[in-house]
Order: structure tokens, then C-alpha cells, then sequence
């Protein structure tokens, strides 16, 4: 398995030589992914920024997660995580965001049980991606393979925007 910082790289890496440039939105992950991208050296050029909206209110208000949905599943959900990812991305004037909610523990949330964790990519012409996680360990574990999944999940979206980018330029399929 790759470091984490590694793969922070490469995901940088990328954004820099396509021009684009990335946001991040985290709940249970409390900045962690912005910390991994921004100890990458040059990270400056492509990280626009970082939210942390830990508490539910905030998904709403900085972010633009509807109500209705964070109202009926409660914060910890695949579509809260795709629009974080999508609310990060407009709000802070990014090409491509990452949305992170989940349950760290020690307690349930919102009748999730703890290890429960959403990650989605959202990127330019609607490309992008949502996982969920069922992970065991105790709270830093949960939040570190968090980090390494978000960031995993965004470098196999940027891999793929790519290689769709090449087809359309060779004119298709």
C-alpha cells in the first residue's frame, strides 16, 4: 500500500498538469485531508481551500446540502457526501471537491453505527464518484482511512476524467 502522502502527490500532481484545481469539505475527518494535500510541497498551485463543517447546521448553511435530505437521513449519507464534495467545489471556486461525513465514534450517529463513513468526489462535466465505508477500529483509525480513501477515490476519478478526456480528443469511441 502507498503512503498516503504519496498518493496526496499524485492527486496534485495530476490537477497541476491538466490546470485544475481542488476544494475539500470534511466532517469527521476535521481537516485531515486538507492537511495531507497541503504538506505536499507546491500544493498552493491546485488546493483552492478547505471547510470543515462538522456540525450538521453547517453542511446546510456554508455548503448548500438541502435540508430536506440532511432533515430525513441525517448527516452521515451518500448524497450529504456528494453534495459537500459539490457545495466545497462552488463555493470555493474549484474545478473538482471531496466531500467527507461519517461516524468516528465513540457513539452512533443518526442511527448510523460508528465506522459508518460516506467519501464523494464531485468534478467538472458532472464527473465524479461516492463511496461508502464500513470500517472497524477505533476513532484515528476510522479517520485515517478516511483520509487514505478520499484521497484514493479522488485520484481514480482523475485518472479516469482523464482517460475520457483522451477519448473525446481522439474523437471518440
Amino acid at each position: 500500500m502507498r503512503p498516503v502522502s504519496v498518493v496526496a502527490a499524485d492527486v496534485l500532481g495530476l490537477l497541476e498538469g491538466r490546470g485544475q484545481t481542488v476544494a475539500v469539505a470534511e466532517s469527521l475527518t476535521g481537516g485531515l485531508v486538507a492537511a495531507e494535500l497541503t504538506a505536499v510541497p507546491g500544493a498552493s498551485k491546485t488546493f483552492r481551500g478547505s471547510v470543515t463543517a462538522y456540525a450538521t447546521d453547517l453542511k446546510r448553511e456554508l455548503l448548500g446540502v438541502d435540508g430536506a435530505l440532511l432533515g430525513e437521513r441525517g448527516a452521515v449519507d451518500a448524497d450529504v457526501a456528494e453534495e459537500m464534495a459539490a457545495g466545497v467545489a462552488g463555493l470555493l471556486g474549484a474545478d473538482w471537491g471531496v466531500g467527507t461525513t461519517g461516524v468516528a465514534g465513540p457513539e452512533p450517529q443518526d442511527g448510523q453505527p460508528v465506522g459508518t463513513v460516506y467519501i464523494a468526489v464531485a468534478g467538472p462535466g458532472g464527473a465524479g464518484g461516492v463511496r461508502g465505508l464500513k470500517l472497524d477500529g477505533g476513532r484515528a483509525e476510522i479517520r485515517s482511512h478516511t483520509v487514505r480513501a478520499a484521497l484514493a477515490l479522488l485520484l481514480g476519478e482523475l485518472i479516469e476524467n482523464g482517460r475520457a478526456q483522451d477519448t473525446e480528443q481522439a474523437g471518440g469511441i
